[in-house]
């Protein structure tokens, strides 16, 4: 691999063999995973109309599988035409050890992405504020930290690696440990970021598929690489993941589709309650 370190201000100097590598990668996307790949993203990306003319768009990138192949799938739609945007490849280094973000940089160079990395403080602050459970704030406090590059960058749109299996996760962690029905969105508007969206473009894309195309690519993705979960307790959404595949192995047919699917065919007339602009509405005001 290349050492050179990608950036937003400088080419990335590639040999000849790399960047044969790299070609076969980029069109194993359009040709060998289209199905399952391409075809999602484009879907998704219409479906929820998730771009639109004049968009700048920070693709975050954590290094890790999801959002290596979400900057590989932009950089293909810009090559196929669809240029009415603009895009800013992003990665925040939150207090990694040097190895990890070594290897952030070498695959970033290897797969030919001009990412713009900075630092920040995230983990040490999130082990201290948190303590044995820093994953919930961690997450915030790099959403924030990753708004606000993208919006110095002159961004109106942060593109976030969040998949399909990641939606039907996230409905069974509010039911069985909130208590709530909620959804992982495809677009979001942010809170506290004035003119600032999240989209999730891999929305449709399940994460088996990834796991391939990334095997297919023989690079070596970041994990979590958090220095402080590492010590930490099991994952809680790991725990719902294993319950998901076991409803399948069990004989339960399209568990994680029907999961999916019932964010979108809510009977509102059969439930007892829901949350409308802030205010909670009981199914008795409307009996």
């Amino acid at each position: 691999m290349s050492n050179n370190i990608a950036s937003n201000n400088c080419p990335i100097l590639i040999p000849e063999e790399e960047k044969k590598n790299i070609l076969s990668i980029e069109k194993s996307i359009i040709k060998k995973y289209r199905k399952n790949l391409w075809a999602k993203f484009i879907k998704a990306i219409k479906e929820y109309n998730l771009i639109q003319d004049g968009d700048k768009i920070a693709i975050a990138i954590s290094g890790g599988k999801d959002s290596l192949l979400l900057a590989k799938l932009f950089q293909e739609l810009q090559k196929n035409g669809k240029n009415n945007f603009n895009l800013e490849f992003i990665a925040m280094d939150p207090g990694y050890h040097s190895s990890v973000r070594e290897l952030l940089e070498e695959n970033c160079n290897y797969l030919d992405i001009p990412v713009n990395i900075y630092n920040a403080d995230i983990f040490e602050v999130a082990d201290k504020i948190a303590g044995e459970y820093p994953c919930y704030m961690c997450a915030r406090m790099r959403r924030g930290s990753l708004y606000a590059k993208a919006q110095e960058l002159g961004c109106n749109k942060l593109a976030l690696g969040h998949h399909f299996d990641d939606v039907i996760e996230t409905n069974m962690l509010n039911i069985l440990c909130a208590g709530n029905f909620k959804t992982m969105m495809p677009k979001l508007k942010a809170q506290n970021f004035d003119n600032m969206e999240i989209i999730r473009p891999l929305y449709l894309i399940r994460e088996d598929f990834i796991i391939r195309w990334m095997h297919y690519t023989g690079l070596m993705p970041l994990n979590c690489a958090c220095m402080v979960a590492a010590k930490k307790i099991g994952s809680t959404r790991h725990k719902i993941k294993d319950l998901i595949k076991a409803l399948e192995n069990d004989g339960f047919t399209n568990v994680d589709m029907n999961i999916f699917r019932s964010a979108q065919n809510v009977d509102i007339d059969r439930i007892l309650g829901y949350t409308k602009n802030g205010k909670k509405i009981n199914f008795l005001e409307n009996y």
